[in-house]
């Protein structure tokens, strides 16, 4: 089976094909509807062959459809018909889900996010369990808005980075992760990661999509490595 995968971001939409060695990629932007994106990655697919689609999508998304319209692309999300847009079974889960799946070894691993918001996702065991860690309640807001693109405009490097060390410290505990990997555009202003952290490889969001179409009804043991193996998405 040959699987199609496609990264939705806030500046371009990147995709990679099984089989294929090079991504390829265009335009996103404020502008960008689902329809639009969907006539895009067609195009730019052209002379690729696939059976079936995944989408990394940048919002919150259940049972592998959309629930809120994007923060930072154009309208007409919540709803779409993906399947019948490309003709073929997709599979949609949170941008941060796909690339933990990408990066994930074994065991209990916490993935977060650090771009214009906090992006958060567990897997426990080979199961897959996309969160929305960052509206949860931190000092006078939440831990998106001090670890964000807010927090780091608002605070300033050195600061924004002592806050990050923080909030890692706190949910790494909260929720007993063996495994911690820090990715999104941001993880490059930190001089140093926290203790016990890894950064991600942001190629692996492809490795997560591929992922993403290897379930099998039983979960991946902890003891064992992903290289081809399954992943439950729960």
């Amino acid at each position: 089976m040959k699987v199609l995968v496609v990264d939705v971001g806030g500046t371009h939409v990147k995709i990679l094909a099984s089989g294929q060695r090079v991504s390829r990629k265009f335009p996103s932007g404020p502008t960008l509807t689902a329809k639009q994106m969907v006539s895009g990655v067609k195009k730019l697919a052209g002379d690729w062959s696939y059976d079936v689609v995944s989408i990394g999508y940048p919002g919150s998304v259940v049972r592998h459809r959309p629930t809120a319209e994007p923060h930072n692309l154009g309208p007409g999300w919540v709803g779409f018909n993906f399947d019948k847009a490309f003709g073929r079974p997709v599979k949609v889960v949170n941008d941060a889900a796909m690339q933990a799946l990408g990066d994930y070894k074994s065991g209990k691993m916490l993935f977060l996010g650090l771009g214009t918001g906090l992006g958060t996702a567990l897997i426990a065991d080979g199961v897959l369990l996309p969160m929305e860690l960052g509206h949860l309640p931190y000092k006078s807001g939440t831990f998106e808005d001090y670890v964000g693109l807010r927090g780091l405009k608002k605070w300033g490097q050195r600061k924004w980075r002592r806050l990050v060390a923080d909030v890692v410290a706190r949910l790494t505990a909260a929720l007993q992760a063996e495994d911690v990997v820090l990715g999104g555009g941001n993880v490059k202003k930190l001089k140093e990661l926290p203790p016990g952290c890894r950064a991600c490889d942001n190629a692996n969001a492809f490795t997560g999509g591929f992922r993403m179409w290897n379930e099998s009804n039983g979960r991946l043991p902890s003891s064992r490595k992903t290289s081809d193996a399954t992943i439950h998405i729960a």
